[in-house]
């Protein structure tokens, strides 16, 4: 057979016009999973630190050299959360239980349950208590809490009407009273939960009265009405649509839920990501952020999950996946690289694990950070050295010559502590802000 020789000669021109093609497609292209973890360390040091400048004055106001400093972290601005479905009241020492000393130790935000079904199982008899203790003791250990959720076809209140309207006016009675009860307690609230496919089938058939009512008002008129009486019933609370659909449907529910005059009705974007195939590579984490972040509002990771098990093969998505050593130490290095690319990207604002330790039922037996004995896993060891040691801020200082001493720090509050000629300590509270001069001034007695 003939042979077809193809050469080309490398005129300038040709060249020039290449190496033009060429970096033309390197400014394109789309970082590479490496690229991406590679350069998160950057972009922490750009969007989650600020600079900060303690000036120390002596009794007299005057400007304090040699001073010591000591700046010390008390708690993150950003919101490192979990749920906290196993606070239980019913046991007297409960605070005392490790579950509770290692949560307080992590977290600063946990998830309250308010599924419809389980806490109202008898109609007009809600479990207010239960909510009021679990939100009293996180606010006495600087939790922020947040109310999930206040709408969800999932299953139906066992005493649900036949009526749709009927079911629907309680709906909106029951948001109504939430919101408005716990205000100053519970100021975030996921307010419609999975809205993007609430017609899945076997949904449909395990709560026909709730997906009815759904079906009947509407998907968006529905989402809409329940923003709407959120919003009415605390103006200031934190509204947000929440989902586990991560593509181009659960875009277009965020595109409608808007006011007539266009406005989002939504302060915050859930992003739910129980990953039972297995944890998603940097450029798809990247992707969802990027994503996202276009709408213009904060991105929560609402419920994130990373198991220490491996799915049976074949099996179904709800098998047991009993923690295994090697599925541990896989979980520690993807909770430290997912969190990393989280805490890099500009529009996360917080994420929240899941389950704190192993449940016994069903796919969640390999869940959590702890094991079901509260046993640490390696996941729950490298996350914390992540959040109260390389992501957390100490430093020691001493006043220059006009008595000011600068460093940069994490987003999030602190105390300031000077002494100077073996003087009596003085402290001071100070909060280090994106975008702020965070100038502090001690004036020492």
């Amino acid at each position: 057979m003939p042979s077809t020789e193809f050469r080309f000669r490398c005129t300038p021109i040709a060249c020039c016009l290449f190496a033009i093609i060429a970096l033309q497609s390197a400014a394109f292209a789309e970082p590479s999973d490496q690229e991406l973890i590679d350069g998160a360390d950057t972009r922490i040091e750009q969007h989650r630190k600020a600079d900060v400048v303690i000036t120390v004055l002596d009794a007299a106001g005057r400007p304090l050299p040699g001073a010591k400093v000591e700046l010390r972290q008390t708690r993150h601005a950003f919101l490192f959360g979990c749920n906290v479905f196993e606070w239980s009241p019913a046991n007297d020492k409960v605070t005392d239980s490790p579950y509770c000393q290692e949560f307080k130790e992590l977290f600063n935000f946990a998830t309250l349950p308010f599924y419809w079904w389980a806490y109202e199982p008898v109609q007009g008899k809600p479990n207010y208590n239960q909510s009021r203790l679990i939100s009293q003791w996180c606010a006495q250990n600087g939790i922020t809490t947040k109310g999930h959720p206040l709408a969800w076809n999932f299953f139906d209140p066992p005493w649900a009407p036949d009526d749709p309207m009927e079911l629907k006016r309680l709906q909106m009675t029951r948001i109504d009273d939430c919101v408005s009860r716990f205000k100053g307690r519970i100021d975030c609230w996921d307010v419609v939960n999975e809205a993007t496919h609430f017609e899945r089938e076997w949904i449909i058939k395990q709560a026909p009265k709730m997906s009815g009512l759904w079906q009947k008002a509407g998907r968006m008129e529905f989402t809409r009405e329940c923003f709407v009486h959120a919003r009415k019933a605390n103006p200031k609370a934190t509204l947000l649509i929440n989902d586990y659909r991560t593509d181009p449907p659960y875009e277009k529910v965020i595109e409608q839920l808007v006011d007539k005059a266009g406005k989002p009705m939504y302060d915050v974007i859930g992003i739910q990501n129980h990953m039972f195939d297995g944890a998603w590579p940097n450029g798809k984490i990247w992707d969802v952020c990027q994503r996202f972040s276009r709408f213009g509002v904060p991105l929560h990771f609402t419920e994130m999950t990373i198991f220490s098990g491996r799915k049976p093969e074949g099996s179904a998505w709800n098998a047991a996946w009993p923690t295994t050593p090697q599925g541990e130490a896989e979980q520690a290095r993807d909770v430290v690289r997912f969190y990393t690319m989280l805490f890099s990207h500009p529009a996360v604002e917080a994420i929240i694990w899941w389950n704190f330790r192993d449940l016994d039922s069903e796919c969640w037996t390999s869940s959590g950070l702890c094991r079901r004995d509260m046993t640490s896993k390696p996941a729950h060891v490298e996350l914390a050295k992540l959040v109260k040691s390389k992501w957390w801020t100490t430093a020691k200082l001493v006043t220059d010559k006009d008595g000011t001493a600068a460093t940069r720090g994490f987003l999030g509050d602190y105390e300031v502590t000077v002494t100077a000629n073996g003087s009596k300590p003085l402290s001071k509270r100070v909060v280090i802000t994106k975008g702020d001069k965070n100038r502090c001034t001690v004036k020492l007695e």
